[in-house]
């Protein structure tokens, strides 16, 4: 059990990177790489939008949001594209995980947003 989702997770990091070379792909349509750069900026942020200490709804990002990003992307973007950087993606896989501050920013900054709103809210009432 616990080999086929080290396997899983795997094939699910190779496919983001292989979403990473695809993107900047000028094959790549316009909104698939727009779509294409979300999913990976989110799977690459040091920061997840739904913190991972939160019961439950911590993990359900790395389960079911990645994934599904991953599958639509996918779908968006040329088989040529794919096969072409498959073979690319398993070499920068084995180099590890980059990190995206940049989205991760991002991230944090809709958390302090949204605790400012609730603040405000709670001192309204």
């Amino acid at each position: 059990m616990i080999q086929k989702i080290r396997t899983w997770a795997r094939k699910l990091k190779k496919k983001i990177f292989l979403l990473y070379f695809a993107y900047q792909d000028r094959r790549t349509p316009w909104y698939a790489k727009i779509f294409a750069v979300c999913v990976v900026a989110y799977a690459f942020s040091p920061i997840d939008l739904i913190p991972d200490f939160i019961p439950v709804l911590g993990y359900l990002d790395d389960v079911i949001l990645i994934p599904l990003g991953i599958a639509i992307a996918l779908r968006m973007i040329p088989e040529s594209v794919i096969r072409e950087y498959e073979a690319i993606a398993e070499e920068r896989l084995k180099k590890g995980k980059p990190r995206n501050w940049f989205a991760g920013s991002l991230i944090l900054l809709v958390w302090i947003v949204a605790i400012i709103w609730m603040i405000c809210l709670v001192y309204r009432h």
